[in-house]
This record gives structure tokens, C-alpha cells and sequence, in this order.
């Protein structure tokens, strides 16, 4: 597992006005209380579940920011407990950082792809997770500057509109994740240059470190909402030993 060093530096005060609402979900009693109170003491409100039907109860009340979220938790797993909260209204623009054990990587993969912005595994550092969840936070509350709308970008019959945040290919609306839409417009705004995963990583998530498999999750769960044939990509090519390439020469060129 290829991930980049992160740095030392102190955890994250949230931004100015009310404290940012997490909701750490976590069956093991002594986890919870370190990870919910490392993130009091970073300024954080926070609210904890046991279990996986207590998890979507709590986050109908407490509406969270972000959700920690472990994936063994008795009831229903933290996977599933992710698929009913991007379904919940506002599900899809809710950030989700999962807790897993070493050997789950397939349901790390897995939870990636339902939508997941992080993954942490255990044993883990109170302190990095802090620094993660502020990390996430930053990314998910940035918005674009309102002096000008951000133009609408097209590729031959893709097109993607930044500030309604709205992409569509031949006409028909793609479901995209909020981390799959921010990717396809930072592309589509570069095209023709090619992105290692660890630029891709800091540029499209805002992490100065993490797992480098997200990029690939998020590029390949993109190629299939975008790309006629997935197997063989044509608008976000790999570049061997490289990264990935915007592509549009088929298509068309991105234009305002």
C-alpha cells in the first residue's frame, strides 16, 4: 500500500463559527471515547453510535459534517450503513471516513467506491485521523469564488457545468459522487496533461497524504459513468509509470 508521509503538524481547529457536527460510528467503546475525544479537544461537536441502525438514526438527528464510520459493526455493516446514507437526502455530498482493519481491503475498495472520501486503517493515530477529518472538511466546504460562474466545460457530448454542479453525457444526467465530479472537472479543465496519483491527491482532494489507491477507485469508477467502452478508456487515459490524461481529441475539445 503506496501512501505518502504525513506531515507534523498540529490538528485542525475547524473554521470560524459553529463547531463542525462529526458523527464517529464505532462499536468498540475505548476507540470511541479516544477518537471523540481527540476531536472535542480539536474544537470539534461530536456524537457517537454503537451499532448500524443507531448510526442512520443518529445522523437523522445530529446531522452531521462527516461521518467516522467503522465497517464491523453489529446490526448492519459500515458499508451498508454508507449505501443508506448516500441515498438519505444529502447523502451524496456527505463527507464519510472509514475505519477498517488491515485485512479488509476489499471492503476498504468497496466502501471507496459507494463514495467514501478516506479510509484509516486500524491500529490507528487519534492524531492523523484528526488531521484527515480536517483535511476532508476543508475540500468538502470549499466553494469556488462567486465573482464569476464557472464556466461550463465540454468534451464532444460531455458536458459538465462546475457551478451547478451537474455533468451529462449524450444528453442523460451521470450520477456522479461529489470526489467523481470534482475529478472530472479538474481534467477536463487540464486536458492533455498527464497526473501522477500523488498530484491527483493533492490537487483534486486537498490531502497532503493518503492512500494513492483512492485515486485509482475514484478514476476507475469515473471511466465507468463516462466512457463508452471502461475496459478501453479513450477520454481518461493511464499513462504507464506516469498518472492519468484528460484526452478529448475524440470527443472534441473542452471549451467555455
Amino acid at each position: 500500500m503506496h501512501r505518502a508521509t504525513p506531515p507534523s503538524a498540529p490538528p485542525p481547529v475547524p473554521a470560524d463559527g459553529p463547531p463542525r457536527r462529526v458523527l464517529v460510528v464505532e462499536d468498540d467503546p475505548t476507540v470511541a471515547e479516544v477518537v471523540t475525544g481527540y476531536l472535542s479537544r480539536a474544537g470539534y461537536a461530536t456524537a457517537h453510535a454503537a451499532d448500524g441502525f443507531a448510526a442512520l438514526d443518529r445522523a437523522a438527528q445530529f446531522r452531521p459534517h462527516l461521518v467516522v464510520l467503522d465497517l464491523m459493526l453489529p446490526g448492519i455493516d459500515g458499508l451498508e450503513v454508507c449505501r443508506r446514507l448516500r441515498r438519505a437526502d444529502g447523502g451524496p455530498e456527505l463527507p464519510v471516513v472509514m475505519l477498517t482493519a488491515r485485512g479488509e481491503e476489499a471492503d476498504r475498495i468497496l466502501g471507496l467506491e459507494l463514495g467514501a472520501d478516506d479510509y484509516v486503517t486500524k491500529p490507528f493515530s487519534p492524531r492523523e485521523l484528526v488531521l484527515r477529518i480536517g483535511s476532508v472538511l476543508r475540500r468538502a466546504e470549499s466553494a469556488p469564488p462567486a465573482a464569476a460562474p464557472a464556466p461550463v466545460l465540454r468534451a464532444g457530448d460531455l458536458v459538465a457545468d462546475p457551478g451547478g454542479r451537474r455533468a451529462h453525457r449524450a444528453g442523460r444526467e451521470l450520477s456522479l459522487t461529489a470526489r467523481e465530479f470534482d475529478l472530472l472537472v479538474f481534467l477536463m479543465r487540464n486536458p492533455g496533461r498527464v497526473f501522477a496519483r500523488e498530484e491527483l491527491l493533492h490537487r483534486v482532494w486537498g490531502w497532503e497524504f493518503g492512500d494513492l489507491s483512492t485515486v485509482t477507485v475514484h478514476v476507475r469508477r469515473l471511466r465507468e459513468k463516462i466512457e463508452a467502452d471502461p475496459a478501453a478508456p479513450r477520454l481518461v487515459t493511464t499513462v504507464w509509470g506516469a498518472g492519468y490524461r484528460f484526452d478529448p481529441a475524440e470527443e472534441g475539445e473542452p471549451e467555455a
